[in-house]
């Protein structure tokens, strides 16, 4: 058994109460173990993105119990591959953290931080339809600590709203897995593969309602329409840090879908025909209004909030389609709008520290004004999905993979248009904000390592461009090995009873 597996959840799971009962007094402490927790994080993850690589499914069954009896943990491409997404966001988001002091404006962020890793780490490696459950509520209660940090009555306003919209989706997500498990009688995924394929289609009714009910907690959780309207408020008002870590949260309702609906109800499946069905008009909706909001948008914060939902239709666009070659495509692009729109949050927080506001109307020139342009005209290509940055690239794949597809012509369409609002929305900010300036200039202090943070996001991001072709080929083995569950069933189920 491969203990690796559990390590990156069991290692944030101990940093965040070590951190509450030893350093809580003494803010350098506390930055110097989740900076270490975090490196050691990153490096786990990378570990299991280079065991995961040739294929091989790795299995931890926690107290040895085998499935569907016992929690399974289990790491394929996928699993992987979001796991180490989520440690360059860390990474990227801690050294913003400890370049602008954010951590000392609020009290135990670097424990609710810890926590947040462990929620993400363990909804991206359980094997079990529960325990997803579970973390996604370790990730909710962690989000909510940190989205209100820094206080503040609209903060706290937003994050209310969050906290309302993903408890609602939390109760719909236990009737799911109630009305699945009355069913089937498992909640393991692979388990939930096997029983929900032997379920003949005139007796799979509550199946399907159970299948639609998950697939609205996941819209819920990815924000996709018509479940998107709390996404604005709360990525808008929370602090710049939070929102860009947060630019992974959507990123998991896109994985649970993909998941789920390749594995427990797969092409074998009563119910597999559902997520297609009501996926493909809602990413190209969701597409066009997040787009519509950049356009719109008066401060760059619900810019940015904006355009993470524009990115989640796009890249649904291609998950909805579900074949090897669409999902092969998406998944480039999620990793290229995550890396994306936490560097246009990072970008944005430091505007606002030297400016004083995120406001697009004309301001006074700062201290850093040339240099944040600078970074920011990159950060906009990037949202915009223009070369050199791999967001070109990755919309030149799903439209390549949708062409034979039904009504391809739309999604061809959808993703056009967006593009077009989103470099006519993005240029509108730019020019507010670092063109049509006043004369007097504000004087901010210079805070390089909060750079850091937005330069070693945008370095992957190059990086992604120059190995597109190995990367793809690696993003296209993962989604092929989705659609030929097999491997991931029988691994899973070695010794247990399906």
């Amino acid at each position: 058994m491969n203990h690796w597996i559990i390590a990156p959840v069991v290692l944030p799971a101990l940093l965040a109460p070590l951190l509450v009962l030893l350093a809580r007094h003494d803010l350098r402490a506390q930055r110097l173990l989740s900076g270490a927790g975090t490196v050691l994080f990153a490096a786990l993850a990378g570990v299991l993105l280079a065991q995961s690589s040739g294929g091989e499914i790795g299995v931890y069954r926690l107290g040895n119990w085998p499935a569907p009896f016992g929690i399974v943990l289990v790491v394929d491409r996928l699993a992987a591959l979001m796991l180490g997404l989520t440690a360059a966001l860390a990474l990227a988001v801690l050294a913003h953290v400890l370049g602008t002091g954010w951590d000392a404006r609020g009290r135990h962020f670097h424990a609710l931080f810890q926590f947040q890793l462990m929620g993400l780490a363990g909804a991206f490696l359980t094997g079990d339809a529960f325990n997803l459950f579970v973390f996604f509520e370790v990730m909710l209660i962690a989000s909510y600590g940190l989205m209100i940090h820094g206080g503040g009555r609209a903060r706290l306003r937003a994050g209310v709203q969050y906290v309302v919209m993903n408890l609602a989706g939390s109760v719909l997500f236990l009737f799911a897995l109630g009305t699945i498990y009355a069913v089937t009688g498992t909640l393991n995924m692979a388990d939930l593969a096997v029983r929900a394929a032997a379920i003949p289609a005139s007796d799979a009714a509550l199946l399907r309602v159970g299948a639609v009910l998950l697939l609205l907690v996941f819209a819920i959780k990815a924000a996709l329409v018509p479940l998107q309207f709390w996404l604005p408020a709360t990525y808008a008002n929370a602090p710049g840090p939070v929102a860009a870590l947060f630019a992974i949260l959507t990123k998991v309702g896109v994985y649970a879908i993909l998941r789920l609906f390749t594995l427990g109800f797969g092409p074998s499946s009563a119910a597999s025909d559902i997520g297609g069905t009501l996926l493909l008009p809602a990413a190209g909706v969701t597409l066009l209004i997040g787009m519509t909001g950049v356009l719109g948008a008066r401060d760059l914060g619900r810019m940015a909030a904006f355009s993470v939902i524009g990115s989640i239709g796009t890249m649904m666009l291609g998950v909805a389609v579900f074949t090897p070659a669409a999902t092969g495509a998406a998944l480039f692009y999620l990793i290229h709008s995550t890396l994306v729109a936490g560097a246009l949050f990072l970008t944005a927080d430091l505007v606002r520290g030297q400016r004083g506001s995120l406001s697009l109307a004309p301001g006074p020139r700062f201290a850093s004004h040339g240099l944040l342009a600078a970074v920011f005209f990159v950060v906009a290509i990037g949202v915009a999905g223009m070369p050199p940055l791999p967001g070109f690239l990755g919309k030149l794949m799903i439209l390549d993979a949708v062409r034979a597809v039904p009504g391809g012509w739309a999604i061809w369409a959808a993703i056009l248009i967006g593009s077009l609002m989103a470099v006519a929305g993005l240029a509108r900010a730019g020019a507010a904000v670092f063109w049509e300036t006043t004369p007097e200039e504000a004087a901010a202090p210079s805070q390089p390592l909060a750079l850091a943070g937005v330069a070693g996001l945008l370095t992957v991001l190059v990086g992604l461009s120059l190995a597109a072709g190995p990367v793809s080929a690696w993003l296209n083995a993962a989604a092929a090995s989705l659609y030929a569950p097999a491997p991931y069933i029988a691994a899973v189920l070695a010794g247990g009873a399906g």
